[in-house]
């Protein structure tokens, strides 16, 4: 098969591609280099695989002879979308209309990656995909617009709602990307409240899976919720990191980010009941990986 993946140099997207690329199909990889982190480390991500710059607001995207498109490229974070909401609208809500127009005229596939940040504090957890959406931030205002827009223009589109996931190549804003790197360099780490907020957190191997699963046997239309098996507290996973590394990290505790919520807690019966996918890996496991990964980085040359 013959595939596009956007966004191809970032975090997941990089995983993907090599992924893709392993399993024997043709990969088509693009990515813009933003500075919203190092565009060094993207060119570090992307080292195994050729990328063509392309800036999906603005250039024009042929999508005929390609048999899917894996929209991964956007612009993250939930508190810095509240600095400048005009980046957000382009990189996500403009190039997404863009990528989803040139797929409507052309009839591919497309499997986009949404958020769990557009369930906000959710009205029940584990949540599923049927809750009232109510983002509280404006990142997660963008990615359900998003969505949205894959219904407007009656898409084969299949919508996966990313729950925190982490990994080797994790974007260096990221909480558990910063608790590493500060255990290996022997930094202080900011905590945003109390450390008792839970997630879901997910590995990117199986959220990789569970993506190509999609493209492969998502009916259209759908949406699934992609998380890990297991919950933790951010104070919890970082007791396991300074376990795993032998170091114990200096906290300085900070008051609660804006769009933070407390709680994300995936309902993933629909996901393993209609693809067969579950996440598999622990997050002892995964954060081992994590660890391995930046630690090696902070000690090379």
């Amino acid at each position: 098969m013959r595939y596009l993946v956007t966004g191809a140099a970032g975090f997941i997207g990089s995983h993907l591609t090599e992924a893709l690329g392993a399993d024997g199909h043709e990969v088509v990889a693009v990515d813009s280099f933003t500075d919203y982190y190092d565009p060094a480390q993207k060119e570090e991500n992307a080292a195994a695989f050729e990328v063509s710059r392309l800036d999906l607001a603005e250039d024009e995207l042929a999508l005929d002879g390609f048999d899917g498109v894996f929209h991964l490229a956007g612009q993250p974070g939930v508190r810095s979308s509240f600095a400048d909401f005009n980046v957000y609208v382009r990189r996500n809500i403009v190039a997404t209309q863009k990528v989803f127009e040139s797929a409507a005229r052309a009839g591919v596939r497309v499997v986009f990656a949404s958020s769990s940040s557009v369930y906000g504090d959710a009205e029940r957890y584990p949540t599923a995909e049927d809750a009232r959406p109510q983002p509280i931030s404006p990142y997660g205002i963008t990615k359900l617009a998003c969505e949205h827009l894959a219904h407007a223009y009656a898409l084969d589109a299949i919508l996966l709602r990313y729950f925190t996931v982490y990994g080797p190549r994790q974007r260096p804003d990221m909480a558990f990307a910063r608790v590493v790197d500060a255990l290996a360099r022997g930094d202080s780490f900011e905590l945003y409240g109390d450390g008792l907020q839970s997630r879901s957190f997910t590995y990117v191997a199986d959220a990789v899976a569970a993506t190509v699963a999609a493209m492969e046997r998502g009916a259209g239309g759908a949406l699934y919720n992609v998380g890990g098996g297991t919950e933790s507290t951010m104070r919890a996973a970082v007791a396991t990191l300074e376990e795993i590394s032998g170091r114990t990290l200096d906290l300085v505790v900070q008051g609660a980010a804006a769009g933070d919520v407390r709680r994300t807690a995936a309902d993933t019966s629909r996901v393993e009941r209609e693809l067969g996918w579950r996440a598999t890996t622990e997050l002892g496991e995964g954060l081992h990986a994590q660890w391995e990964w930046a630690s090696a980085r902070v000690a090379a040359p």
